[in-house]
């Protein structure tokens, strides 16, 4: 029910995005999906985003997750009005619903950017209907080894700011992940990767998790397709 009223708030937006927008906006679609594996199970990954707008106001859509062969372990979907507040920069607020874990929703407000050197940022504060506090934050660069073969590392931190024990995180920083993805551009709008991803629970998060009898950290090798439209 929760999760539902959030959706029907952030969508109740559009008129208002779509009036400031003009006639004719503009789209952008991009998915991308995988498998890897990481210590012999078979691991499937999404992460894909949708806007409509133009140059000042768009409305994103995006979700991101990750199943193994028995269960989806992680599934969000994100539903953002965003504004620019200068050249390459916009600042986003919406509602985030974790479908796994937790089944939580969340207002969200945050900023996303091309940072100088060209590293795209993207940092995002989230309140829970439960009332609890995180962060996530990622850097992303872009290296052209040649017009069509691009080496793209990351990084992303997220942080609590309480103890949030279903979760099996901590306060503070909880989690760190690295990736180095290298992607060959057939075109443009199809491009197919292979991925290294090394994942890894900080401080107390990582306690809570050899508590649990969970792993702390992993290693996964992913191979997968980008589609843009």
């Amino acid at each position: 029910m929760k999760a539902t009223f959030f959706l029907i708030a952030a969508l109740a937006l559009w008129p208002s995005l779509a009036s400031a927008m003009g006639n004719e906006p503009f789209y952008y679609a991009r998915v991308d999906g995988d498998v890897g594996t990481s210590d012999g199970d078979t691991v499937y990954s999404w992460d894909a985003e949708a806007w409509v707008g133009g140059d000042v106001n768009k409305l994103y859509v995006t979700t991101q997750g990750e199943a193994d062969e028995h269960e989806v372990e992680s599934a969000e979907v994100q539903v953002l009005v965003s504004h620019m507040i200068a050249p390459f920069w916009d600042v986003q607020a919406g509602v985030r619903h974790d479908f796994q874990p937790g089944g939580l929703s969340h207002a969200t407000v945050g900023i996303q950017g091309l940072a100088p050197y060209l590293f795209e940022v993207h940092a995002a504060g989230f309140l829970s209907e439960d009332g609890d506090l995180s962060a996530r934050a990622e850097v992303e660069y872009e290296l052209l080894l040649t017009q069509r073969l691009i080496l793209s590392p990351d990084v992303e931190v997220n942080a609590y700011a309480g103890d949030i024990p279903e979760l099996e995180v901590a306060s503070g920083i909880a989690t760190v992940e690295a990736n180095l993805r290298l992607r060959y551009e057939v075109t443009r709008k199809f491009a197919p990767y292979v991925e290294v991803s090394y994942e890894r629970a900080l401080g107390e998060t990582a306690n809570l998790r050899r508590a649990a009898g969970d792993d702390v950290e992993a290693t996964i090798v992913r191979a997968g397709l980008r589609l843009i439209f």
